[in-house]
């Protein structure tokens, strides 16, 4: 037998298409897992980025409130030299940290976006600060404490005060962002926490999937390769044991033409040719159940059919073979041990009941093919039922067989009551394609 499916690994259009569909779907889970996590870390830069932002600002701050502190302090004392001494100091302190404000603003402005007016009040105070403290010390030096403090409140209290509204700015504008950035992340999470099931779902279905496929098809190659076997089993039987026992016959019928019509001996070869006939139509029926696959083209009724033909019965059967519902296409290799199983329980109905009604009853459904062969015989004792006849293995090779394929073989007879063997194979089994006809 040949199968269809020139490759091994031919699984079929529809196999393949889930298979594709399955495949984009890991794909596809895993890309939009890939993107939210990237959407997460975006959202967690741009947080740090603004954290950076809002701690190098309070520093700013802090440090801009502790010099006006300091130099409100120094005012008060009313001391030139001491202005002058701590004056350089602080100075150099606050230029220092507003330089490092500004490089963090630089550094964090490719995560979060910088205010525009926090540039110029920076800028302000590197170029202001330096000549107004020396205008300060000036004051101070010609002893106008009054014209010192004048000048403290109307140009250098100012940045403090612009600085500090513009924290208030950012602390506002942070809380929003935090407060996005929440959403954000929930709705990040709850879209993982979708992915990810089914991503592993979809996961176990195509691992199922394969599974289920490769181990279809090495069943369906084991039995092909099987078939092929019994195939070379046959012919080799035929063109060796058998042509043997046809060519024993001839001579046995040359001999017993030169032999005299009164000789003793012609009795012994008749039996012996006689014996050697029906061992020749056993034979024969044997090679025909081996070499079933070589009616692979008709369908099962048709090939059912043509069994008494097989068999050159003397008496007189009725004999029917029965369909229900829509035939359907089966798989080559399903079809051929179903053929085996039930010829040989019409062979055993044939040969051995004795019944003058045989019937076959071939069932398609959507959900299984049902074969069931039945007799009006002489029915078979339990003993033979349960463990088969001494030097006979019919019915343990159809057990056999429908074990190997996965289906259900039932036989159930009484003495004098007749037989009924019933085989039930799974329509995912036996048909090439899903049934969608009902019977």
């Amino acid at each position: 037998m040949k199968s269809p499916d020139a490759s091994p690994f031919n699984i079929g259009p529809h196999l393949t298409f889930a298979f594709l569909v399955l495949l984009a779907l890991i794909l596809g889970g895993n890309g939009l897992l890939i993107w939210q996590f990237h959407i997460a870390r975006l959202q967690t830069d741009r947080l740090n980025g603004v954290s950076q932002q809002v701690i190098a600002i309070l520093r700013l701050q802090e440090a801009l409130r502790a010099f006006h502190q300091r130099l409100d302090e120094l005012t008060l004392s009313r001391d030139p030299q001491r202005l002058v001494t701590e004056a350089g100091p602080l100075r150099a302190s606050l230029l220092e940290q507003t330089k490092r404000t500004k490089a963090a603003l630089v550094q964090s402005s490719s995560e979060a976006p910088v205010d525009p007016a926090f540039v110029p009040a920076l800028e302000a105070i590197e170029i202001t600060l330096p000549s107004q403290l020396e205008a300060v010390i000036a004051l101070a030096n010609s002893g106008d404490w009054d014209a010192v403090r004048l000048r403290q409140a109307n140009e250098m209290k100012p940045l403090e005060v612009q600085i500090s509204a513009l924290v208030e700015g950012i602390d506002r504008e942070v809380s929003s962002e935090l407060n996005e950035a929440i959403v954000n992340m929930n709705r990040v999470q709850n879209r993982i926490l979708f992915i990810v099931p089914a991503t592993a779902i979809a996961t176990f279905f195509i691992a199922a999937f394969f599974g289920w496929a490769t181990t279809r098809r090495i069943v369906e190659l084991r039995m092909e390769e099987r078939v092929n076997e019994r195939s070379r089993i046959a012919r080799e039987l035929h063109d060796t044991l058998l042509q043997g026992f046809i060519s024993v016959s001839m001579q046995l019928d040359v001999a017993m033409d030169q032999l005299p019509p009164d000789s003793p001996a012609r009795a012994s070869f008749a039996r012996a040719q006689k014996l050697t006939g029906q061992v020749i139509e056993e034979g024969r029926n044997a090679l025909r159940g081996f070499r079933s696959s070589d009616a692979q083209t008709q369908a099962l009724e048709q090939a059912f059919s043509q069994v008494p033909q097989e068999l050159n019965l003397k008496q007189r059967v009725d004999f029917h073979v029965i369909v229900e519902g829509h035939p359907q296409s089966l798989h080559p290799a399903i079809r051929n041990e179903v053929y085996s199983i039930g010829r040989e329980a019409l062979l055993n109905s044939f040969r051995h009941s004795g019944a003058s009604r045989i019937e076959v009853e071939l069932e398609y459904s959507p959900a299984q093919l049902r074969v069931f062969v039945r007799d009006n015989g002489c029915g078979i004792d339990d003993h033979v039922l349960q463990s088969g006849r001494e030097g006979h293995w019919g019915l343990s090779t159809m057990r056999e067989r429908a074990d190997r394929i996965g289906a259900k073989l039932k036989a159930l007879s009484r003495t004098g009551a007749g037989t009924e063997v019933e085989l039930r194979v799974p329509a995912n089994i036996a048909f090439e394609s899903p049934s969608t006809s009902s019977s």
